[in-house]
């Protein structure tokens, strides 16, 4: 099954055709940092909002038997001055990029999540899990918005987010800390995503990405064929 299929059912409007996405698919980060700081080149956003923390998620999301929680994370470029939204499925390793071309805000980084699960079949949304960086305070509005819960890590425990920390050391090979993050253009931007999602995968019995979320999408009757 081609990968246009499987884009075509997450992505389809309300006539059928295929939306102008802004958003891509993978992202990544090499090098942890310290979440209490906030980085270069976004505002000191506080969380005013309690978080819900990982620890109050549903079971059956570390189970990995249940597609549509999601683990999330900003890749950041040289000097920490640009950004790419990373969003990954937990069961079938799936990427999404959002593209964040003038800052990471937590103001942007909430108005681009808005667009992607607005974007994406709503089955598609059960939680995301982030860590406490401060780009996330605008969790709530996000939240309220689209009513997809979000989950916090602990401070200083990237494993919590296991899944997504091994996707961005993966695409820090496309996506390289050295460079400006905002001249990847949409193309440039799925490209990188169609290599990584069709590439196979030892945690999925060899399969891609892209394969394991084709036969799950087909079950649920998203897809057919």
């Amino acid at each position: 099954m081609s990968h246009e299929t499987i884009y075509d059912a997450f992505y389809l409007d309300a006539k059928g055709r295929l939306k102008d996405l802004d958003l891509q698919l993978p992202t990544g980060r090499k090098k942890r940092r310290h979440r209490g700081r906030c980085r270069s080149g976004q505002s000191t956003d506080r969380f005013v909002d309690a978080m819900t923390m990982i620890d109050d998620r549903p079971h059956d999301v570390e189970e990995c038997v249940v597609l549509g929680h999601w683990e999330g994370d900003l890749i950041l470029g040289k000097n920490n001055q640009s950004a790419v939204i990373t969003l990954v499925e937990r069961v079938s390793r799936f990427v999404v990029l959002g593209r964040l071309p003038s800052n990471h805000t937590s103001a942007e980084v909430t108005r681009v999540l808005k667009d992607i699960v607005g974007r994406i079949d709503q089955s598609m949304w059960s939680s995301i899990t982030w860590d406490q960086g401060s780009e996330m305070a605008g969790h709530k509005r996000f939240s309220m918005a689209t009513n997809v819960p979000v989950y916090f890590c602990h401070p200083a425990s990237p494993w919590e987010r296991g899944t997504n920390e091994n996707t961005n050391g993966r695409l820090r090979r496309n996506l390289p800390k050295s460079q400006d993050l905002s001249v990847y253009s949409a193309q440039d931007l799925e490209m990188i995503a169609n290599i990584h999602n069709h590439k196979p995968r030892k945690a999925l019995g060899w399969h891609t990405p892209a394969e394991v979320m084709a036969d799950v999408l087909r079950v649920e009757g998203s897809i057919t064929g």
